[in-house]
């Protein structure tokens, strides 16, 4: 690629070889370099061929002829399920390719999968917690919260809006939740470190509630050691104390996040809780089958999948209560398919 071919942008490694890192490749494929594009496309298939494709059918229990996965609940810091044994909670989905593995996973004869899923379950916490008014009024109205959040920072309409302002918004608004730097949205738009941190800088000045749980929720868990989720549950950081900066700030960024996700993790468990009864009461025979963090499989008989979606929707948008009653209300998006990929 440097050497031979003569690629600009060549860097070497401590050992003294070229570096073909991921994120050099998408910068070389993005200028119309061929050779780069192939590489990265193989890394991915070869990925996805090792870990599914050729990893999966060793699962598959003779007995029953599915895949089943083993659950902890209490492995994760924020309080969300993980998955192993094999994990299914990182069968891709972000690429056409590595959507086709979802593709395996199919319902039994006569029967449907049933996905729902939250819909941007942590920036309506957000708005909850925060009292965000301008994102508390768009999730009431059923509003595209990346558009309108491009709205309000870029003085852009709603109406034929580009899909790259939107993206932008998109990235900010996610960014933020997970703390990101200047630097790493500098990365993931491509664009000077100047221009994202501009961003930040007029995210925080139009939704200045943002800035303020950011910085009471740092203040909160350097004092007490702990966040909590709305529901109460503590989830400690003992080392947002620690003398080394880096390791401050790593859970300074952490406990921001926390408790939107920790609540996430808290409503769908709340679900799953109640969901068994609802389907029971309403003499409903679908099973659950998954959780990938917010979202619940299902498997069905045909007939009742008209039926059933309701029900599931109504727990999952629900399962706060009574404990806690949201100013945001929780939307699940829910379809049913003969597999995993057509149904999410």
């Amino acid at each position: 690629l440097f050497g031979k071919m003569g690629l600009p942008g060549g860097s070497k490694t401590k050992t003294g070889q070229w570096s073909t890192s991921a994120q050099l490749l998408e910068d070389l494929a993005a200028e119309g370099h061929e050779l780069p594009r192939k590489i990265v496309d193989w890394r991915q298939l070869t990925k996805l061929k090792s870990t599914y494709t050729d990893a999966l059918p060793g699962f598959i229990n003779p007995g029953t002829n599915r895949v089943h996965t083993s659950y902890a609940l209490a492995a994760t810091t924020t309080g969300r399920l993980s998955s192993s044994d094999p994990n299914l909670q990182n069968i891709p989905v972000r690429t056409a390719e590595g959507r086709k593995i979802r593709t395996a996973f199919i319902a039994e004869k006569g029967h449907k999968l049933v996905s729902a899923d939250y819909s941007q379950i942590e920036l309506r916490v957000l708005a909850h917690v925060a009292e965000i008014p301008q994102l508390k009024q768009a999730f009431a109205d059923g509003a595209d919260i990346h558009a309108i959040t491009a709205s309000e920072m870029f003085n852009v309409p709603v109406e034929g809006m580009p899909s790259e302002v939107r993206r932008r918004a998109k990235a900010i608004n996610f960014g933020i939740i997970y703390g990101i730097s200047a630097f790493g949205l500098a990365n993931q738009l491509s664009i000077p470190r100047e221009e994202a941190s501009a961003y930040i800088k007029r995210y925080f000045e139009r939704f200045p509630g943002i800035r303020d749980y950011i910085e009471e929720t740092k203040a909160y868990a350097r004092e007490y050691g702990f966040v909590e989720t709305i529901f109460g549950r503590r989830i400690h950081y003992p080392e947002i104390r620690a003398s080394n900066p880096s390791v401050r700030a790593f859970n300074e960024r952490a406990s921001i996040n926390a408790r939107l996700q920790g609540t996430a993790a808290d409503i769908i468990r709340r679900a799953m809780v109640h969901m068994e009864e609802a389907l029971e009461k309403a003499k409903l025979s679908a099973r659950m089958l998954l959780q990938v963090h917010d979202e619940l499989i299902f498997e069905t008989v045909d007939a009742e999948v008209e039926a059933t979606i309701p029900v599931v929707r109504r727990v999952m948008e629900n399962a706060p209560m009574p404990a806690v009653s949201m100013s945001v209300p929780l939307h699940v998006d829910a379809r049913a398919a003969d597999n995993w990929d057509e149904a999410h």
